[in-house]
């Protein structure tokens, strides 16, 4: 079984947010899938289908971005998961928008929730997909520029990317994470 967690905050001021994207992918990944993301357990909105041959659990936790290992955590202990078979969709600010990086394992590096899901399950070799959301301009409060929603002509770019990272993580599943490297990997 694979577990996919998008990470945002719940409520509607924080939808289509920079911050939110792992939320957008995973909407994505339902709506191809024809899986419902409705029901609330393990502090998270969860729906259970299949991708291909494989059982998935697509996840939005609940607890807002900088304690969403709380919730992966339960779900972890829950299912008795490999580490390999978590992945976890975040926003980037370190990639421009339109970029998509896929990696098997990593640092939390300066994301909060990613720093509270390594915390928290006390290991960092499970893949990630990270999406690229653009620094802020010099001066500006990084945690404003995360939760504002896209310029303009940013959107366009983005809907492409988000289709793309959900095609990118069906390929894990379906094909492997070496073969979706070398596909959306840029």
């Amino acid at each position: 079984m694979f577990v996919v967690v998008g990470l945002g905050n719940p409520g509607k001021q924080y939808e289509n947010t920079r911050h939110n994207v792992g939320f957008n992918i995973i909407d994505i990944i339902a709506k191809n899938n024809s899986i419902d993301v409705k029901k609330i357990k393990h502090k998270a909105l969860i729906g259970e289908g299949r991708i291909g041959n494989e059982k998935v659990l697509l996840v939005k936790p609940q607890t807002y971005m900088n304690l969403s290992g709380q919730s992966l955590l339960e779900i972890y202990k829950y299912y008795k998961l490999d580490p390999e078979n978590i992945i976890v969709i975040y926003d980037d600010i370190d990639l421009d928008v339109g970029k998509i990086r896929i990696r098997k394992k990593g640092s939390a590096g300066t994301h909060n929730g990613m720093r509270s899901i390594v915390n928290n399950l006390k290991f960092d070799n499970f893949p990630r997909v990270r999406i690229g959301v653009s620094k802020p301009e010099k001066g500006q409060d990084l945690a404003s520029f995360v939760l504002s929603k896209f310029r303009k002509e940013e959107v366009q770019i983005l809907n492409e990317t988000l289709d793309r990272a959900a095609l990118a993580v069906e390929t894990i599943i379906k094909e492997g994470i070496d073969i979706s490297m070398n596909k959306y990997n840029g």
